[in-house]
């Protein structure tokens, strides 16, 4: 009976090995490859962060309540709609301090705090709502990250590179162990790599209108796929 071949490619090393593991009817050839593509981002996403100290909560309510409508009526004259702006966190909480006299937490006030998430589908208009919103009385910006508006076209040629690149391995491995290389019998994807999405914390503080705009330069990202393959081995008859 014929021991099983089965052949590893790593692409970060293009490492290859052959195992007798047992014994199987059909010997296989197993592939692992990737296929990447770059890409360069047209949207981004960040997080805006209103907030109010008050001695009572309803009026830290109402303060973060006012600022959180400037902020928005700024993303609307920045030209991003109010549905690419959902509030993305809520909270009213007390506000304690520690007092070492007393030996004991002493309530200070309380805190009311509003995220707000924008999603900027024009990737130019990044900086200037960042400004809008830092201007309006925003608290921070924070989280900026990129994305491309054609990611699954991307993920769907890094997926086909990855397979064409596991059929010209498995061809070769096979050739190489002195036989032929036989019809596809399984295939699976893992989940996409989706890197270079730079994302960092920024504390916006309110500027003047005579500052620089703010410039966002993202870089260029990656989305790599990996499948995982098996494919039958044709040896060569033996001669007798």
């Amino acid at each position: 009976m014929k021991k099983r071949l089965i052949a590893a490619i790593f692409c970060c090393c293009t490492t290859f090995w052959f195992s007798s593991v047992g014994y199987a009817a059909d010997p296989q050839v197993v592939v692992s490859a990737s296929g990447k593509v770059s890409i360069k981002p047209d949207m981004a996403e960040f997080w805006v962060v209103v907030k109010s100290d008050a001695k009572a909560a309803d009026l830290a309510a109402a303060e973060t309540a006012v600022r959180y409508s400037a902020v928005q009526s700024a993303l609307r004259t920045a030209g991003i709609p109010v549905e690419d702006t959902p509030t993305n966190a809520y909270t009213v909480s007390p506000r304690w301090e520690w007092s070492p006299s007393l030996e004991k937490n002493i309530l200070k006030g309380y805190m009311a705090l509003h995220t707000i998430k924008v999603k900027v589908r024009t990737l130019a208009n990044t900086g200037r709502a960042i400004d809008a919103v830092v201007q309006a009385g925003a608290d921070e910006v924070q989280s900026i990250s990129f994305s491309s508006s054609n990611y699954e076209e991307f993920r769907q040629q890094a997926l086909a590179e990855a397979v064409g690149n596991a059929h010209r391995d498995a061809v070769i491995m096979a050739k190489a162990a002195g036989g032929t290389l036989g019809e596809l019998i399984e295939v699976s994807v893992s989940q996409p790599i989706y890197g270079g999405r730079p994302a960092f914390e920024a504390m916006a503080l309110r500027s003047a209108p005579a500052q620089p705009p703010t410039e966002i330069a993202p870089a260029e990202q990656e989305i790599t796929v990996t499948v995982n393959s098996t494919w039958r081995f044709i040896g060569s008859p033996v001669v007798k």
